[in-house]
Formats: C-alpha cells, structure tokens, sequence
C-alpha cells in the first residue's frame, strides 16, 4: 500500500474494538473542572504538567499583587 492509500485508510485490520463503548469515558473528563487545553505553540514549550506548574506558580506573586491593586481601587 503506498502513502496516499495508507492516509485514506481510518482503521487497520489489526485493531479490535468490538468490545469497546465509544465516548465511555467522555461524561466523567466533562465534569471535571482541571482539565485545559494548550494551544500547539503553548504545548510544544510546557509538555508536562509540572511544567505548567512551575510556570503558573512563578506568575501568582504578580498575579495576587495585581488582584490586590483591583481591590483596593
């Protein structure tokens, strides 16, 4: 099979969900509040979440400080 016929191709052969529920999952990742999604260009420099993390945690002393200026105004 050459390279146009394999992208055309949606499932091989060899996968086997016949015992498989689609979207069985879905409800409960829906509900939950912690997941986001990354744009590409973010994703490609944060690949993990402790990466997000770090990140996030050296941005709360900037972001309470200027919580703080809203509030006294």
């Amino acid at each position: 099979m050459n390279k146009k016929q394999n992208e055309e191709v949606e499932m091989l052969g060899e996968y086997d969900f016949t015992g498989g529920v689609r979207g069985k999952y879905v409800d409960r990742l829906m509900n939950r509040k912690n997941i986001i999604t990354l744009e590409p260009d973010v994703a490609e420099v944060f690949t993990d979440s402790e990466s997000v993390n770090q990140a996030l945690r050296g941005l709360l002393p900037i972001i309470q400080k200027q919580a703080e200026k809203v509030h006294q105004q």
